[in-house]
């Protein structure tokens, strides 16, 4: 069986589609949006596309949880339901998908956080073999004989460059992949879209896209292990 993997998309048309291309070309079985959607710059034009796509199942990010007001203000709400109601998990093919562990939405799990945590964190998972998201970095480890991946970001990725991260599983074996973007596009949508958090996020993520060694610094120094802001 061939899965597709792809978290935190982030209102981030271009990028989605761009992704969508790819998992076409693979020929995959099942998609598995691992959650946080909407929250960026096009919440109703993303979630339609994510709508349209046949054999996909969901799980619900902390920001599909509490959309904010930007979000909530562009899609309508049977949309903002449909965010809310979906699951913390959904298992498939003997693989278990969360979007950041699987007893929370907003625990923070870096390349930098040590084996003895993550053991804890994934401590009674019967899975072998476990698919988060949430902090926006890919990650394939193996902790007291569980393989933890996170598929990485479509929309919004802490990779230091301009590309949409994400993850097929065949057979439930994990592949991390990446698909090249057209920046001056991305850079045109944010630009117009009117979200508050545009140009900070078109700066940050997008034209000078935050470093692997960046990002674990911060969220690995934040006391509370959740992120402050939802989305990000």
């Amino acid at each position: 069986m061939r899965i597709a993997a792809l978290y935190d998309v982030h209102g981030n048309l271009p990028a989605l589609e761009a992704v969508l291309a790819d998992v076409d070309r693979e020929g995959v079985d099942q998609i598995v949006f691992g959650g946080d959607l909407t929250w960026g710059p096009q919440p109703h034009e993303t979630l339609e596309l994510v709508l349209s796509v046949e054999n996909a199942s969901y799980v619900r990010g902390n920001a599909d949880r509490e959309p904010d007001e930007w979000e909530r203000s562009c899609l309508s709400d049977d949309e903002v339901a449909f965010l809310q109601g979906q699951p913390p998990t959904v298992e498939l093919d003997g693989v278990l998908y969360c979007h950041a562990t699987p007893r929370s939405d907003d625990e923070v799990v870096t390349p930098a956080t040590p084996d003895e945590r993550l053991g804890e964190i994934l401590a009674g998972v019967e899975q072998r073999v476990v698919v988060a998201g949430h902090t926006h970095m890919q990650q394939n480890r193996v902790v007291r004989g569980i393989r933890f991946v996170n598929a990485g970001s479509v929309g919004l990725p802490y990779e230091g460059e301009i590309a949409a991260f994400w993850a097929l599983l065949v057979d439930g074996e994990p592949e991390l992949r990446k698909t090249a973007l057209d920046a001056d596009r991305v850079a045109e949508v944010f630009r117009r879209s009117g979200w508050p958090r545009a140009s900070e996020m078109l700066q940050e993520r997008i034209l000078r896209p935050a470093t692997r060694e960046e990002a674990t610094k911060v969220l690995e120094g934040r006391a509370s292990a959740i992120f402050v802001t939802p989305g990000d």
